[in-house]
């Protein structure tokens, strides 16, 4: 049985050393590669990585609102500064996140579609008032309560900024309609030995691999399924089956179902197809689905092959410290189409040793759509 498999973590680990050393020596000697020492420079300098899957999945919505983004990155900043309890700091985003809800509600609520108005204006009220309330409690400097709160916010502007997508972005290139596709999004219940994950799947960044996804999990394919790879504590992959092929049989067809690269640079008008950013020539974009976030979700291929993916998969474990956002070494090379939200303990548990028990759509089954005939 041979797995489909990213890298290993000490290959990963070689070629970031190596590439600090050429930023050091092009810094030192003052070579003229003043390009390449840009993009270096640029990839260690990120500032604060957004590494929550939650706020990662808000941030990949598509939507044009700059009203509610504002409000949402000034709520998620308490986040850098809460264990370190700097209040003042804590005290200015929850004074900028209220002025924003004050000020400029009519143009939150003016990205929300006439038919789901009512819905909005109601999600917008309770998101004041846990402001309010979240206020209140930096004032007294109540951290538990601080954090509560900030959730419970960010989760309800999650929920209003779903209300604001309205049909799907872009067109799919064709020679992919033979393969199911996510238009919008999906949330899985995964029971494994080791407990339950929930995972949301983002049809909006990734339609193709998500399609695939949810499509094999609502055949039931997972379902018993061992994992069948964990490596350096980075990966824990599983979707194997039983039997000489490595993938998905369509019983249709009787063919391999072969599931393209996908990735989706923000800013760009839809996924870029079948070649890793490498070799597209972009280095460093910012992504719509990043694996900064522990509990990423990717489609495993062969190393040689873009397009040879199929129904295996795999769950980054590995901590971003080793490979930081904005010069991750995972980006642009795998196709991540979806997050771990609940159940990272269980997450940090699995091993080979462990199975799928059971996977099924709760939520967003309708957003699937099967290729026509």
């Amino acid at each position: 049985m041979t797995t489909h498999k990213p890298p290993s973590i000490l290959s990963r680990l070689w070629i970031w050393g190596l590439s600090l050393m050429i930023l050091t020596l092009c810094l030192t000697l003052n070579a003229p590669s003043a390009q390449a020492t840009e993009l270096l420079l640029g990839a260690l300098a990120q500032g604060n990585a957004i590494t929550d899957p939650s706020a990662l999945l808000r941030y990949a919505l598509p939507l044009d609102n700059p009203p509610i983004r504002k409000l949402q990155a000034s709520l998620e900043d308490i986040d850098n500064h809460i264990r370190a309890k700097r209040w003042p700091a804590i005290a200015k985003d929850g004074r900028e996140a209220n002025y924003i809800l004050k000020v400029q509600s009519e143009k939150i609520l003016a990205g929300v579609p006439e038919a789901r108005r009512q819905q909005g204006e109601a999600l917008l009220s309770q998101i004041q008032t846990q402001a309010a309330d979240l206020q209140t409690a930096i004032e007294a400097k109540d951290r538990e309560t601080v954090v509560s709160l900030q959730t419970g916010a960010l989760g309800k502007i999650g929920e209003l900024e779903q209300l604001m997508v309205s049909g799907f972005p872009y067109e799919v290139p064709a020679e992919y309609g033979n393969l199911p596709q996510l238009k919008g999004r999906a949330t899985v219940a995964m029971e494994t030995s080791q407990g339950p994950l929930t995972i949301v799947v983002d049809g909006y960044s990734a339609p193709v691999n998500a399609g695939n996804f949810v499509d094999l999990v609502q055949r039931k394919f997972y379902d018993g399924l061992p994992f069948i790879r964990s490596e350096d504590n980075f990966v824990v992959q599983t979707g194997d089956p039983d039997g000489p092929e490595e993938g998905f049989i369509d019983p249709k067809t009787k063919q391999y179902r072969s599931i393209p690269l996908e990735i989706l640079v923000k800013g760009e008008d839809g996924p870029i197809y079948g070649e890793t950013l490498e070799e597209a020539g972009l280095y460093l974009p910012e992504l719509a689905l990043p694996f900064n976030a522990f509990g990423a979700l990717a489609l495993a291929r062969p190393d040689t092959e873009p397009n040879g993916g199929s129904s295996q998969f795999f769950f980054f474990k590995f901590d971003s410290e080793l490979t930081p956002p904005g010069f991750n070494l995972m980006d642009g090379r795998y196709s991540v189409f979806g997050y771990v939200v609940e159940g990272k303990e269980t997450l940090e548990k699995l091993t080979d040793k462990d199975k799928i028990i059971s996977a099924k759509v709760v939520a967003g089954a309708d957003n699937l759509v099967q290729p026509r005939g």
